[in-house]
């Protein structure tokens, strides 16, 4: 169990690791105001996460049956794995590359409701660390604090790492509340029996030998909560070449999703490649077109101005040769009046 100090500390952070990514520093700063003084210092140092860890927390916290689904896949594979079965992992595995296809497009409608919606990058450390999830315990419940700060990877082999993966580590027992507005439940406490009134259940009265084993023997019939579970006979020890076996046999799954990974991106970046060259040569063609534009209309620019210029001079002339012929209308009038 999680000290009080590191629990005290878990529910700060878990009001901090829910906010959105942007808040996060101003928050830290107000709640490290609002802390004691011995805590202030601790609520300082706690990490912003990174996009990818955001996101997961975001999803713990918001879709937590995404989550517990996967927790339940990575059961499932690790009986798998301990019983050897290697028809099991190969349907678990296509189980597996399904169920995180689906986590990533719910994580990446929950980032985008937030309003930061998932890059690409951020995206396949999201379904890496839902890869780890499954495939070690530890991971899983890292996760499941809502506290994570950086993403996680599974190798197939050796234990998922989870050095400075999560905010106050000692506190790893206190998950993150799913629904944060819901009240916490009281602890349940046992009730006596319908035959067992309290005052009885507080006080029982001694009886004979004889009817305390009875009744100790009617109640181990009837409490099975009560009775000690008897040990189930443990398969053989399996041998390090059976785990080789098995653990080569998830990480050939993990090569194989590897590789359909690397084929599909393959596959897109050639698609966007072409895609590429096509608004490339449509660029080009357009920039020839604007070119040919700006062309004419240059000249129909300085063809505007010839014609303006051509049009000035010939009103010029126009009104010159009007004026002429107001003089000589004149004279003639001048010349008839002299005559008469």
């Amino acid at each position: 169990m999680a000290r009080m100090e590191d629990q005290d500390l878990a529910e700060i952070a878990n009001q901090l690791y829910a906010l959105p990514f942007d808040e996060f520093i101003a928050a830290r700063a107000a709640a490290a105001k609002d802390a004691g003084k011995e805590q202030a210092a601790e609520v300082r140092t706690l990490p912003k996460p990174s996009a990818a860890a955001w996101t997961v927390n975001m999803l713990v916290r918001s879709r937590p049956d995404v989550l517990e689904d996967l927790e339940d896949l990575g059961g499932r594979m690790r009986q798998a794995q301990e019983k050897f079965d290697a028809g099991a992992l190969r349907e678990l595995g296509r189980e597996r590359r399904a169920a995180l296809a689906s986590a990533v497009d719910a994580a990446r409608d929950v980032s985008t409701e937030l309003g930061r919606p998932l890059s690409t990058a951020i995206a396949t450390e999201v379904e890496a660390t839902l890869r780890a999830l499954t495939a070690d315990e530890g991971a899983a419940a890292a996760v499941r604090t809502g506290r994570l700060l950086r993403s996680l990877s599974a190798d197939g082999v050796d234990q998922v790492s989870l050095d400075g993966a999560v905010a106050v580590p000692g506190a790893m027992d206190v998950p993150a509340p799913k629904t944060p507005s819901l009240p916490r439940k009281a602890p349940a406490r046992e009730v006596p029996g319908p035959e067992a009134p309290a005052s009885e259940a507080a006080e029982p009265k001694k009886k004979p030998s004889k009817e305390r084993s009875a009744d100790q023997t009617e109640a181990k019939s009837t409490k099975p909560r009560l009775v000690a579970v008897q040990p189930k006979e443990r398969p053989a020890t399996p041998s390090l070449l059976e785990k080789a076996k098995a653990r080569a046999e998830e990480a050939r799954q993990e090569a194989d999703e590897a590789a359909r990974d690397a084929e599909d991106r393959e596959t897109e970046a050639a698609e966007l490649a072409e895609e590429t060259a096509h608004l490339a040569s449509e660029a080009k063609r357009l920039r020839e077109e604007l070119k040919a534009v700006e062309d004419r209309l240059d000249r129909a620019r300085k063809q505007e101005a010839t014609a303006a210029a051509e049009a000035r001079q010939l009103r010029r002339a126009a009104d010159k040769s009007l004026r002429s012929a107001d003089l000589a209308h004149e004279r003639v009038l001048r010349l008839g009046n002299t005559r008469n």
